[in-house]
């Protein structure tokens, strides 16, 4: 017969360290994966019905605090006790307390959500605060006409706001490019983003006084056949103008000495009395207040493809700084152009 005798080996103090160290490790593993699971499926609220009990030391005190029905913050505490698989509460007839394992778990996940609650302060705060960099997209036109002369005054008044303008007629792509806000003028194509619309425009016939003085004024849109007419090319009916008024339409083939593919070119040579042309109101509007274009055929026009529209990335809450801009734009154009509904 032989007999063998096992003598365990005497850990050093290195080697005792690494093995617990190792434990210790595996354990955090278990607790985040369990954490993680439990934020998976809904486990916040399972955590504030716990947390909840553990502060108040009752079911009942609890439910007040959360809003809830003292059984469904019951229900809660059970489902997490079920899912962790331990006993988190002691419960008798007259009192709610914390096993060992529980207080250990209430100190931890309390941390967690301290720092939840944090970080939503923090967000909030951010989404609610105008701070921070704006970064716009506008059209060349439009943009110099009505949105450069509000960024100084806009700066001035929110001095935690600082502004990133790009002036194009580019489409840009507002999520990948980084935008703020976009602003675009006629018709908008159909997005998953957000679009407030800001105002709608009217196209309009105008003529400078001295080219109505020299050339007399048209009485109907046929008479346009007999009168120089300047062309915006880049105008979406082009080379057609359709005009419309109390239900007629008419739809004319202008002539005249110029064509441009740039709107203030065809306008600035409108009001040096060139001919008549076909804009929107909002580019036309500054130069009929200071009496340098007057209206031809009124009534004759049409309603402005869409609109102007503020789009917006994606997204249920909108940061206070995007959030004034928008408004600031709203009021000045509100303000600024002559228009009309008709």
């Amino acid at each position: 017969m032989f007999s063998c005798r096992f003598t365990p080996r005497r850990l050093d103090a290195h080697e005792i360290t690494r093995i617990v160290a190792r434990i210790i490790w595996v354990i955090c593993i278990i607790f985040v994966q369990k954490m993680q699971e439990l934020l998976e499926r809904g486990g916040l609220e399972l955590l504030a019905a716990f947390v909840a009990v553990a502060d108040t030391g009752s079911f009942t005190s609890a439910a007040n605090k959360l809003g809830r029905d003292a059984s469904i913050v019951s229900r809660r505490v059970t489902q997490l006790e079920q899912q962790l698989g331990v006993s988190l509460l002691s419960r008798t007839t007259r009192r709610v307390a914390l096993t060992e394992v529980g207080s250990h778990y209430y100190g931890r996940v309390q941390g967690i959500l301290e720092e939840l609650s944090n970080a939503s302060r923090e967000a909030s705060d951010v989404a609610s605060s105008p701070q921070g960099l704006l970064r716009v997209s506008v059209p060349v036109t439009f943009g110099r006409q009505w949105i450069a002369p509000l960024l100084p005054q806009f700066v001035s008044r929110y001095p935690q706001i600082r502004i990133d303008a790009r002036f194009s007629d580019r489409f840009v792509d507002v999520v990948a490019e980084g935008f703020d806000i976009a602003i675009r003028v006629g018709r908008l194509r159909d997005s998953s983003l957000k679009a407030r619309k800001i105002s709608t425009f009217r196209n309009l016939l105008v003529a400078a006084p001295s080219y109505i003085a020299a050339r007399g004024r048209p009485r109907t849109p046929e008479d346009l056949k007999n009168h120089d007419c300047i062309g915006f090319s880049g105008y979406t009916g082009w080379p057609d103008w359709p005009l419309a008024k109390a239900g007629k339409r008419k739809t004319i083939r202008p002539h005249g000495p110029i064509i441009a593919d740039n709107s203030e070119v065809a306008l600035s040579a409108t009001i040096a009395g060139v001919g008549i042309t076909f804009t929107a109101d909002w580019l036309a509007g500054p130069a009929m207040r200071e009496g340098k274009l007057v209206e031809v055929l009124p009534g004759w026009g049409g309603k402005g493809e869409g609109g102007v529209f503020a789009v917006l990335p994606p997204g249920r809450l909108v940061p206070a700084k995007t959030r004034l801009f928008v408004d600031e734009i709203s009021k000045s154009i509100k303000a600024g152009w002559q228009r009309s509904d008709s």
